[in-house]
């Protein structure tokens, strides 16, 4: 029956657009992916390579794709994947659902802790990082009424809004700060020990690895030492960080974090992660009513998952590991700094990101220079979109005021952000 469903699956491929279908086969495609032997730096330079990886997503050319932050493009094979697997689950019904996916998803969900640098009882899959972090912030047990918690300007906004709901929920107050800007690797540290010297009463902070506005690299691993220094968790977002930079969880040297797999890593859209370090599992409350104890699948009840999805995660794991890591940061940190450099020297461009390569991603921001309000910014979108086919997005929350972000993908093009830089220099001349 199961082969019978995987060649109904192959043929309800042949239904699909054209535009959406593999054009290869995953091993064919896997053995076109294999980096030639140079350094990363190198590679990040070699335009041929990077033809071939663009080659194999079918991304729209309408405009310059420059948010690529919302959710990441699958690959050609992936999509073919999870294509098939929607055939298969389809035409399997409960039968399929009830017992040959169960397992099937363990050995997605122990792939997936591979990849964290994890065991896969200190994860549990979610459909992104927003629900795993809902669940820990929520479900982080040990406040008690008249403690503090202290999140950032920083950080996402739905994790904020969570933060917030805690004084409600365990009778907390919310400590609420702003990083500096422009921000140096030292007084990002400095300003949240200084948050924690004022809060004697502090017991978790809100850490976002890379935020979502300006795309700053949080030193996540050192103010996580200073707060377990205190006494204090640190709940850590790294939905922009897994994927795109060269780590593992174990890096981050905190106890909770939310992950992302539908951005950087190129899984279907709706798959993410929750981790809590073996032995925590009992500081975060189980779901709604969930037995206690110490298993981590307690603290998240998604209900029906989307089968596929998480069925074509070991697909997409696989094309990022063979890019690499380490090459694929290097080559977003190139197109991130080939138009970062060049948008400083516009006069009436004020550009948000940091100068220090420890601080940086692949997300950037800007403005222009006393434009600060969302009405400024949504405008400069609306403009760079209409006037110079260049899409990127608003973005608010930061203390210093709203900008427009930038992020490219790996199958962005140095003409394409170049364009960018040609619509910055138009617009601000006006």
């Amino acid at each position: 029956m199961k082969r019978r469903a995987l060649l109904r699956g192959a043929a309800a491929l042949s239904l699909a657009p054209a535009g959406t279908m593999a054009a290869a086969s995953p091993s064919s495609v896997l053995a076109e992916l294999a980096p030639p032997a140079m350094s990363p730096a190198v590679l990040a330079a070699d335009d041929d390579y990077w033809r071939r990886v663009a080659a194999q997503y079918d991304v729209t050319d309408d405009v310059a794709m420059l948010d690529n932050g919302y959710w990441g493009s699958m690959a050609r094979p992936v999509l073919g994947a999870y294509q098939q697997h929607l055939a298969t689950v389809n035409h399997g019904n409960a039968y399929y659902g009830r017992l040959h996916f169960p397992p099937e998803f363990e050995a997605a969900r122990a792939r997936v802790a591979e990849a964290l640098g994890v065991e896969r009882d200190e994860i549990v899959l979610t459909r992104g990082a927003t629900e795993a972090l809902q669940a820990l912030i929520a479900g982080y047990n040990r406040l008690r009424p008249g403690d503090t918690v202290l999140c950032a300007d920083v950080d996402y906004d739905n994790m904020i809004t969570v933060m917030g709901w805690l004084k409600a929920r365990r009778g907390v107050d919310v400590v609420r700060i702003a990083l500096p800007e422009p921000a140096t690797y030292q007084s990002v540290i400095d300003a949240y020990a200084q948050a924690m010297a004022r809060q004697p009463k502090l017991r978790m902070m809100l850490l976002t690895h890379v935020n979502h506005r300006n795309g700053m690299v949080l030193p996540v691993a050192e103010i996580s030492r200073m707060a377990r220094a205190r006494g204090i968790d640190a709940i850590v977002d790294t939905a922009h960080g897994f994927g795109q930079l060269d780590m593992q969880l174990p890096d981050l040297e905190a106890d909770f974090a939310g992950i992302n797999l539908h951005k950087w890593i190129g899984a279907p859209v709706g798959v993410g992660a929750l981790y809590i370090r073996r032995g925590r599992v009992r500081d975060i409350d189980p779901h709604m009513g969930e037995p206690d104890g110490d298993d981590i699948r307690t603290r998240v009840h998604t209900g029906t998952v989307n089968f596929a999805a998480y069925l074509a995660l070991p697909l997409a794991l696989q094309i990022h590991e063979r890019i690499g890591i380490a090459n694929k940061a290097a080559r977003l940190q190139r197109l991130r700094n080939r138009w970062v450099d060049a948008a400083r020297d516009i006069d009436g461009v004020q550009v948000l990101a940091s100068s220090d390569s420890r601080l940086s991603s692949a997300i950037a921001s800007f403005r222009l220079r006393g434009k600060t309000s969302v009405a400024d910014n949504a405008a400069l979108s609306r403009r760079l979109l209409a006037q110079h086919g260049v899409f990127a997005v608003l973005r608010d929350g930061l203390a210093s005021g709203a900008c427009v972000r930038v992020t490219p993908a790996i199958f962005t093009s140095e003409q394409q952000v170049d364009r960018l830089v040609a619509a910055l220099a138009a617009t601000a001349g006006r």
